[in-house]
């Protein structure tokens, strides 16, 4: 990159520079010409005919819907389900640079499965409003770690949070105790329970099709990591899609 111009060498080629250049009669048919009123109407407004949304959202909304939930947004509460299938997380001015919607989508979705089917109907998939810390959360974690892990991405789709203190403790077997308390057999027995569950309708279809479309992506976009400059000056984060995990490297599909 030319400190200068900030232009890579590959835009400076002299060897075709020279025959790339504009038309001179571009500048004076720009510099004589008048556009015609039907063409362009400074009163006219555009219709707006659709929405954009990030790909990698667009797969875990429809992934939410699949499942029988809908996402609304809430700058008054971190993550919430109601027992209707509405599920409330908050703004993303409230999200950490490296939150985005796959990685909570899918540890919510690691709630209801731990928690069991049933706890769909339930508010906050059965979690009583207690300041402890629950058990079952650790075991979702570990199924958190166990689907992301099976697909190649275990290290990007680690949760928000103070959680991920427990989750990068986690052995390369995320279904294997990290010590021999009493906490970690009873979470190794829940995640283990957990993995099986998620395997079977109605959740496999759904899950492991969006974490297969978020690998795919993450495929793509390698091709591109490289060259990426953030548009934020003197940002210190690398891409969210770069991250990796040892085992990351020979995924487990």
């Amino acid at each position: 990159m030319d400190e200068e111009t900030r232009h890579p060498p590959a835009v400076r080629r002299p060897d075709w520079a020279a025959d790339m250049g504009a038309d001179p009669r571009d500048l004076a048919d720009a510099e004589r010409l008048v556009v015609p009123p039907r063409f362009h109407d400074d009163a006219w407004r555009r219709p707006v005919a659709c929405r954009y949304v990030d790909p990698l959202e667009t797969v875990w909304l429809a992934t939410l819907t699949r499942l029988g939930l809908y996402l609304r947004r809430d700058p008054h509460i971190f993550s919430m389900t109601d027992g209707t299938g509405l599920l409330a997380l908050s703004t993303r001015d409230d999200l950490d640079a490296d939150d985005n919607l796959a990685q909570m989508a899918l540890h919510e979705l690691c709630h209801w499965v731990t928690n069991g089917a049933d706890s769909y109907d339930q508010r906050d998939w059965g979690f009583p409003l207690w300041d402890k810390v629950d058990v079952r959360e650790f075991g979702c974690l570990r199924l958190q770690c166990w689907l992301a892990q099976r697909f190649g991405m275990r290290e990007m789709f680690g949760p928000t949070g103070g959680f991920r203190q427990y989750y990068d403790q986690l052995p390369d077997d995320p279904l294997q105790p990290i010590d021999d308390s009493e906490w970690e057999a009873s979470a190794v027995r829940i995640a283990t329970d957990a993995v099986a569950r998620v395997q079977r309708p109605p959740f496999w279809g759904p899950i492991s099709a969006a974490l297969q479309a978020t690998r795919t992506m993450r495929d793509l976009v390698d091709g591109f990591g490289d060259d990426y400059v953030s548009e934020l000056p003197d940002d210190p984060l690398p891409l969210w899609w770069q991250r990796r995990h040892p085992v990351d490297r020979d995924p487990g599909r």
